[in-house]
């Protein structure tokens, strides 16, 4: 998901969903997601909840790099891309990032603390 500070920069943020429980593991908010900031968030989150035996995701850059499919190629992990302009194959998560969008983000106007000045 992207949203935008009141100044119009992008905020990007990711939502890992539990397909099973549906419950949301962890939301990640930052100016820009990489390959390895989303490794640090699955290694605390297979700690935590093990490791499965898949995860889905959509084509970003940041989930085909190539660092991130080596570990999780390395840890056993294997990976499914939802194809391009196929939200539905993802569903679960479009439906909590609709939720996010509807009852959090349209609701908000985001603007720079003056202590991050």
């Amino acid at each position: 998901m992207s949203e935008q500070t009141h100044d119009g920069r992008k905020l990007r943020i990711l939502n890992i969903i539990d397909e099973h429980s549906k419950e949301c593991l962890a939301s990640f908010v930052a100016r820009r997601i990489r390959s390895q900031d989303i490794i640090l968030i699955l290694a605390d989150l297979f700690i935590e909840h093990g490791i499965p035996e898949h995860i889905r995701s959509d084509n970003g850059p940041e989930f085909i790099a190539k660092k991130l499919r080596k570990w999780l190629k390395d840890i056993g992990v294997n990976t499914l891309y939802i194809e391009p302009g196929s939200p539905w194959e993802n569903g679960y998560c479009e439906s909590f990032n609709g939720k996010m969008r509807y009852q959090l983000l349209d609701g908000e106007i985001f603007t720079r603390s003056s202590r991050h000045r």
